[in-house]
């Protein structure tokens, strides 16, 4: 697919904003109904030879003693000794296209699986799941007791999962 010039000097202005790759793929699909995955949104970026705006700077990791002391998780239950934390929920796409959040556990506990997390269907009903050594998705708790998410969230949460997946390179 290919933008006018009008539609590159708006995305131009997006990135010069501050807007990062994820924000400009959901401002691409609510002004101009263009659908463009992450990996095409930064070939997008790359093209029109755009600098993304670093939101935080680097830490400076040459010297230790520097290193801020590691906040509990906020996701860990009370009393939970483990210290496992969460990445931030890939944001869900716009109204009317399942608005489904999917998060990925840094660490996964689970020896039956190769990654796990958590997500939150477009209802609101929240749920854990895995990925399992042979790649297959499954919930392991879900907040309501017989769910079972409709059609357009499943396939969401699968369009989610994938995405927060191959972000993180696995």
């Amino acid at each position: 697919m290919s933008l006018t010039p009008e539609q590159k000097q708006i995305v131009s202005t997006w990135v010069t904003a501050g807007d990062n790759l994820s924000a400009v793929q959901k401002k691409l699909f609510v002004e101009f109904n263009i659908t463009l995955t992450y990996m095409d949104v930064r070939f997008l970026v790359d093209d029109l030879e755009l600098t993304l705006i670093d939101p935080a700077p680097k830490a400076d990791t040459s010297d230790v003693s520097k290193t801020p002391a590691k906040a509990p998780s906020p996701a860990a239950p009370a009393g939970d000794d483990t210290d496992v934390e969460m990445d931030d929920a890939v944001p869900p796409m716009p109204d009317g296209v399942g608005n489904v959040s999917v998060s990925i556990d840094r660490v996964c506990l689970n020896p039956n699986a190769i990654a796990s997390g958590d997500v939150t269907f477009s209802d609101g009903v929240t749920g854990k799941w895995i990925v399992d050594h042979s790649g297959r998705p499954a919930f392991t708790k879900i907040s309501q007791d017989g769910y079972r998410p409709s059609p357009e969230d499943g396939q969401a949460f699968m369009r989610e999962l994938s995405a927060a997946l191959q972000a993180r390179g696995a």
